[in-house]
Formats: C-alpha cells, structure tokens, sequence
C-alpha cells in the first residue's frame, strides 16, 4: 500500500525537548521519518532517511520549515550531532547525500553516533554488504530455494546499497547511556544495533516498535543480534519500563499506550510461531524454508518475496534453537555442501 506524506510534526517532552519529526519517502510508496530534536544539548538529528531519490531533498526541506514554519530560531547548519538508530539503510543510506548537501560547515562536521554493533556498518560499508551477501546466499541455498531464483533475489538484495558509502563515526552508544537527559536502550532483533532513545515522556522506537506492523526479522545466521530471540527479550525490557506517554517511530503513527502495543507485538510474534508449527505439522513430509514460506506468505513477489524468505526462517531458526523442529535429511547434509535443510517437529 503507498503510504502518503504527511507535513513536519512537532512535538515535546515532558523535559521541554522540542522533537520535530520530518518525513521522507525513504522508497517508492514507503514513508520514514527522521527526528530533529531542540533541547536535547545540542541541536541533535535522528536518522537521515535512505538517499533514494527525492528523500534527501523532503529532509532537507523538512529541515528548513522548522523555522518558516514552526518559528524556531534554527538553520540546519545549527545540527551538531547525528544519531542512527540502526543500520538499515532506509535510516541511514542518506547520511553522506545529507553532508554533501549542506556543506562541512553544517552538518559535514556533526558528530556522529550509532551502537557499536551497527559501527561496522558506517565505518566498513562496503565490506558489510560482500560478508551480508556471502552470508544470504548460504542462507538461501540452505532454505531450499530453487538455483534459477537466486540470482534475482541477491540482486534485489544489494540493489539499494548500492548508492551508499563507508562513513566515519564519532561516538557509539550503548544501552543504559545518558546523552544530555536523553537515555538510550540497546533493542536487538530487527538489527544489531538498534536502539530506542527516551527523552522525558517521549520514547523514538525507530522500528523496534511500530503503530500497525511488528517490524521485519531475519535469522541471526545471516547477521548476528538479530531474530525472533532478541526481538522478543527486546520487548521485554521495553515494557519494563514506565513513564512513556508517547512513542515516536521510524515509519507508521505515534503510539500513546506503549505496553499495549508491546502485548500485540508480543502476540503477533507468537501467533507466527504457531503457523510455522501449524504448516509442519499438516505436511505429511518435512519441509524446506523456501516451502514454508511458500506457505506462509503466498502472495509475496519480488524484494517481498525475499523478505518473506528471512522473516520465515527467522521463526524456524527461533524454534529449532529451543528444540521444537528437527533436520530431517541429515544424510543429504553430510553428503554436500550448503544443501538444502528439511524441517519436521520433533
């Protein structure tokens, strides 16, 4: 469904942190937001879109009308620090298009900050997508999906990487920090690094938590931190903790009862579990990943279609791990290399 922009929002704390959410189309139909947070120390941007096309230019205009529009004594040359909540590039693609944009007297010369497991990502780009890639195709030959089919998909897969470049980092952070008032939660799951950011009331969950979908997740054997363990031990902690009258995400709508929408959150991920159990126990054969997820999501084409490949084998990662599902050809598996694993319950 194509999402529709929307105009720059303000909103504020209970710590009087002015928060000025900017949205983007970050790709075709897709809106993310970035954050400009006033207040906070120094002027301080979360998130800077994916550089795809025209999200660049909705940032940097969205910057602007913070002044023309909302009347604070600001200029985007004003921004000192940039904070990614996680490497993905829809949150973090733009980061050098941004800097390019506006100069090394503006934003060129901020500090920039991400959590040590997502470093790697900014600093040793193009190394991160070769060893992402070497590990998806692993992933995908193990899943069972057909010869023929691979190569589209891994072109999908770097197909939006492909205008980004390694960047310097200034600072990382890590769960429990305190940044001039703000308190930062390490949230694994949907990456590595991601974290959610508290400011007074206010929480940014970029995608840890969002109004309408549970974000996407792929298995820890294609990146390490994330998957349906860490995603959901990440919640945990979120609804731990009290005091969130708002929560702020990288796409999709401000959610008011955080701990509701935590609980659905929860729920969804168990309802996913089930059907994977579900589909293994009504097959008279064991399955692949591929015919899972063939299963699962049957109308998922294209870069979807990937997707639904990680998301699947996310939940049958999470349950072989705890002891539910079991290789059902483990001959085939001594025999050859990266051969194709068959899933049955145990």
């Amino acid at each position: 469904m194509t999402q529709t922009q929307s105009a720059v929002q303000r909103f504020e704390s209970s710590s009087g942190v002015r928060i000025y959410r900017i949205p983007m189309e970050v790709f075709p139909g897709f809106i993310g937001y970035a954050y400009l947070l006033l207040g906070a120390g120094v002027p301080t941007l979360v998130d800077v879109g994916s550089g795809y096309q025209a999200s660049t230019e909705q940032l940097l205009d969205g910057l602007a009308s913070v002044s023309s529009e909302h009347g604070e004594a600001f200029i985007p040359s004003d921004i000192e620090r940039v904070i990614i909540s996680h490497g993905h590039v829809d949150h973090f693609g733009g980061l050098g298009n941004v800097m390019d944009a506006i100069g090394s007297a503006a934003i060129g010369s901020a500090a920039i900050g991400i959590h040590p497991l997502d470093r790697r990502i900014l600093t040793n780009y193009e190394e991160r997508v070769l060893i992402a890639t070497k590990n998806l195709t692993i992933y995908l030959q193990q899943a069972g999906v057909p010869q023929e089919t691979l190569p589209d998909l891994l072109q999908m897969y770097g197909f939006s990487k492909m205008h980004v470049r390694s960047m310097p980092i200034d600072f990382t952070l890590e769960d429990g920090d305190e940044l001039d008032g703000m308190r930062i939660y390490h949230v694994p799951g949907h990456c590595s690094g991601q974290i959610a950011i508290q400011i007074g009331d206010v929480l940014l969950s970029a995608d840890h938590i969002l109004s309408r979908t549970a974000p996407h997740l792929a298995p820890e054997s294609i990146t390490h931190y994330t998957g349906v363990g860490h995603y959901l031990e990440a919640l945990d902690k979120m609804r731990r903790v009290d005091g969130i009258r708002l929560v702020l995400g990288g796409h999709e709508d401000p959610i008011t009862d955080m701990h509701k929408r935590i609980g659905e959150l929860i729920e969804r991920i168990h309802q996913k579990k089930q059907r994977v159990m579900e589909i293994l126990q009504n097959s008279e054969a064991s399955l692949s990943i591929f015919q899972i997820t063939q299963l699962m999501y049957p109308e998922k084409y294209g870069f979807n279609h990937l997707l639904a490949l990680q998301q699947a084998g996310a939940f049958v990662e999470y349950l072989y791990d705890r002891g539910y599902l079991c290789i059902a050809n483990l001959d085939d598996v001594k025999q050859s290399d990266n051969s194709a694993l068959y899933y049955s319950l145990i």
